[in-house]
Order: structure tokens, then sequence, then C-alpha cells
């Protein structure tokens, strides 16, 4: 038996460029055939729904709505739903996992610390960092900014990017060059753009950390939309 789930996905809660809400994007995985979906809304140094203006745990209360919606929904219909959350920098975009709202709560201003600072402390915790869509391109990205040694994968499938397959090709040569383990995501924001990407497992991914051993082990199997009507 095959398992698959969604690694990368937005919702309205959280993202600013998204249209669904978790609950919707939970139901439509769920129709799709998923297994479970990771909910990786933009932090706050991305393009997030919440006001920097609010008392910062209010700001994570909010932020982590998304995934709380899904999450409930998640249970009610029998689909896995994980927290995540996509930490930006100048750009640069990187997929944060096994962490939580709690912690969030404690790291007051983590949006704001020297990336590497920050990469640190989340991977001393117990969370891993995947580099979502390296070799994007587009208008608001200046440069291109990779951070080989302090990432623990590569996205080198980005349903987003089916139609530009260069960006891929390049993240695939990258992950490569410094020998780090790769992933595949659909980077869905709304519900007409479910991409069929994600990764598909022989073994039912329990918890995050299920998904960095099979990641480093080499066993996902990356989907690139081949399997969504």
């Amino acid at each position: 038996m095959a398992y698959r789930y969604e690694t990368h996905l937005h919702t309205a809660q959280g993202s600013r460029c998204a249209s669904a809400t978790g609950a919707q994007m939970a139901r439509a995985h769920k129709e799709k055939g998923y297994t479970g979906i990771f909910v990786t809304d933009h932090f706050f140094n991305g393009n997030t729904t919440v006001s920097r203006d609010l008392p910062w745990k209010e700001r994570v209360e909010l932020f982590c709505r998304g995934y709380e919606d899904a999450l409930q929904e998640g249970r009610k219909i029998g689909l896995d739903v994980f927290f995540g959350f996509e930490y930006g920098y100048q750009g640069a975009d990187f997929l944060v996992y096994a962490l939580d709202r709690k912690w969030l709560e404690d790291h007051e201003d983590i949006d704001r610390w020297d990336p590497r600072e920050a990469f640190a402390c989340m991977r001393k915790d117990g969370g891993f960092i995947v580099q979502a869509h390296p070799f994007r391109e587009r208008d608001y990205i200046s440069h291109i900014s990779l951070f080989p040694r302090d990432v623990d994968g590569v996205e080198t499938v980005n349903g987003a990017h089916l139609k530009e397959p260069w960006m891929n090709e390049r993240a695939a040569l990258y992950a490569g060059m410094f020998h780090l383990p790769v992933t595949a995501g659909s980077d869905s924001h709304h519900l007409s753009g479910l991409f069929g990407s994600g990764v598909e497992t022989e073994e039912p991914i329990k918890t995050p950390l299920d998904y960095l051993r099979l990641m480093k082990e080499g066993r996902l199997k990356l989907l690139g939309g081949d399997f969504i009507a």
C-alpha cells in the first residue's frame, strides 16, 4: 500500500496569497487521494495575513488558525494533518517542520533573527528545514540565496513549477552537489491549483520526524502531478 502526502500548502487564514481555508484544503486533498498534508503557511517574514502590529502571542494564535482548521476537519474525514511554516528571507523560502505553536510562542521575533541563527535554533530544538523552490525566478526576487549547510533537505519538485521545469532541474543539481536529501510539494494556494505533487511512501507518516527519516533514507517517491486529474 502506498501513502501520499502533501508537504507544502497554504491556507487563506495564514497566507495572504491563498484563497482556500484549512478545512477546504483538507477536504480537497482527501478527495484527491492524499493520506495527509503538512500546512505550511507563510510566516511573519513572508506574505502573511497576520498584522505585525499585534502582540506576539496573538500573532501566533492567528497564524495557526489555518492549520488548526485543517486539523479539525482532518479528524472528521480521516486525513492526517501536520504543522509547519514557511520562513522567508530576502526572497528565499524555507519549510520548517516538527515544531509547534508553543515553540513559536516561546521564540518571540524569531522572524527577525539572522536566518542562520534562527535555523540553528530550530534544528537544536528538534525541527528540520527544507529549502523550498530554491531557484524560483520572480520579479520580487533580486537574487538567489542558498543555505546548503543550514538545511536538512531541498524541494526538488515544486508542483507550481511543473511548467517551468528548469527551476526544479536546478534544484535537483543543487541538492546533488551538496548531497542533500530531496523532497517534493505542490505549493498549493487555491482549490483550483492542486498540482498533484508531494511524496508517496510505503509506510505511513505518523509524525514529521518520520517524514525526515524517510527523506534522509531516500525512500520518498517524488510526485510531479501525474496522478491528479
